[in-house]
């Protein structure tokens, strides 16, 4: 089960957050801005210090997965940098494709939006919608 979804801009600045169930705690507005600002920082020193592809043209993808006792968090970082964030149960192990669905959804529903403005707040009803429904069938 899907938890909450976050989207990251390329700057570290939370653009989206949602929560879909009850069993993870709600964050605040400065608790969800404080969450977006370290992931970003931790996710670039991640990728910055990874000894697999020192010296490599090839891009690493930091962090993709944070385990904790009672959740997991998935990444999936976009090539321009943003990052697209799922809380969800222990028992799902690979959400890439899910989230590479939410990138869709975000290209479809904010970029091509002429009165959406990048690194700003995502406010679209068709994408809460349409991410609503991919969230329930995942």
């Amino acid at each position: 089960m899907i938890h909450a979804v976050f989207v990251i801009n390329r700057s570290g600045g939370l653009i989206f957050n949602k929560n879909y169930s009850n069993q993870l705690a709600q964050l605040s507005s400065n608790e969800a801005l404080i969450f977006a600002g370290t992931f970003h920082g931790i996710h670039a020193l991640a990728s910055r210090i990874s000894p697999a592809l020192k010296g490599n043209a090839t891009r690493d993808l930091g962090i993709q997965t944070i385990d904790t006792k009672n959740f997991r968090m998935h990444c999936f970082q976009t090539p321009t940098g943003i990052k697209f964030i799922a809380a969800t149960d222990l028992l799902l192990t690979d959400l890439t494709d899910v989230l590479k669905s939410v990138y869709r959804l975000y290209c479809d529903y904010a970029l091509k939006n002429p009165f959406y403005n990048l690194e700003m707040p995502i406010r679209s009803d068709m994408f809460d919608t349409m991410l609503l429904k991919l969230v329930q069938t995942s």
